[in-house]
């Protein structure tokens, strides 16, 4: 089984328009969207959630009301500002509280205590063209997106192991934070996608020392490539100076926001040029794999 990711150094490079269209081309693979703050994978295909797995992650603070003696301290050392005080009793704002232990701590009565919080919830999901997809939903303010990716991926490969799948594709969190490095851990081979902008060209040298770090194999795309040719011209020559293998290069299309419109990858429609970018770019990485 091979694991392919595909990942970026910001958001909106493109990233998700080259997975859902890898995703079309790869006959016989597993979907796991990475991003769990904002997944929008599933978005590009038909179908409907057969599993739902709760993800319990960080931890919060508990008052028992029994116990407190309402001193006040716990609102003092909480540096979150999570602890209020309202209705005669003092209590802990769920979405504020980072679980760091310093107010179970400070507390002389031992009022307060630490519980495992529900954070977020992860699906399998089944296509109309029976395409499998592992997607997530990270709760609103939590911090433990990295755990939520590994267990995306952790489901994934058990059902690309079940299913006797031969790839498990990875739609990657963008950035260089804990849900972008869990999402490259051991894979075998990443697709970085980059744009021709100065923000794009910044992001791009940080995560190609993050994909490094990790000891990765990884080739770039530059994805509407055309628009900015100058900066195009730029990136190249990072890549080239770098010994950075250049994949291929995406030009812009208005297919593309037709597709998304229309939640369908941009593969699917004949008149797209980068359509054409796209499936020649695949024909390079399926020989990186294989």
């Amino acid at each position: 089984m091979k694991q392919l990711a595909i990942v970026s150094g910001k958001g909106g490079t493109g990233k998700t328009t080259l997975s859902s269209s890898f995703g079309v081309l790869l006959k016989n693979v597993v979907l796991a969207d990475c991003d769990v703050d904002a997944a929008n994978l599933n978005l590009m295909f038909s179908g409907e959630i057969k599993e739902k797995y709760d993800y319990y992650g960080g931890k919060k603070a508990v008052i028992d009301q029994t116990k407190c003696d309402k001193c006040g301290i716990c609102k003092k050392v909480c540096r979150f500002e999570a602890i209020g005080f309202k209705n005669e009793k003092y209590d802990v704002d769920q979405f504020a509280c980072e679980g760091c232990n310093a107010c179970v701590i400070a507390c002389p009565r031992n009022a307060i205590r630490l519980e495992t919080a529900l954070s977020g919830e992860y699906y399998y999901s089944v296509t109309t063209n029976e395409k499998e997809i592992i997607h997530a939903n990270l709760n609103p303010g939590e911090e433990t997106s990295g755990g939520l990716v590994a267990e995306v991926r952790k489901l994934a490969l058990n059902k690309a192991t079940e299913e006797k799948k031969e790839v498990v594709l990875i739609d990657g969190a963008p950035g260089i934070g804990c849900p972008a490095t869990s999402s490259i851990v051991a894979v075998n081979y990443v697709i970085i996608v980059t744009e021709p902008t100065s923000s794009g060209l910044h992001d791009l040298k940080r995560i190609v020392e993050t994909v490094r770090h990790f000891r990765r194999e990884f080739g770039v795309v530059i994805n509407k490539y055309d628009l900015n040719p100058s900066m195009t011209k730029e990136i190249k020559n990072y890549c080239i100076s770098d010994g950075i293998e250049i994949l291929g290069e995406i030009p812009f299309d208005d297919v593309v926001e037709k597709s998304n419109l229309e939640t369908k990858p941009v593969v699917n429609y004949e008149n797209s040029i980068a359509a054409k970018a796209i499936k020649e770019i695949f024909g390079k990485v399926i020989k990186k794999l294989y």
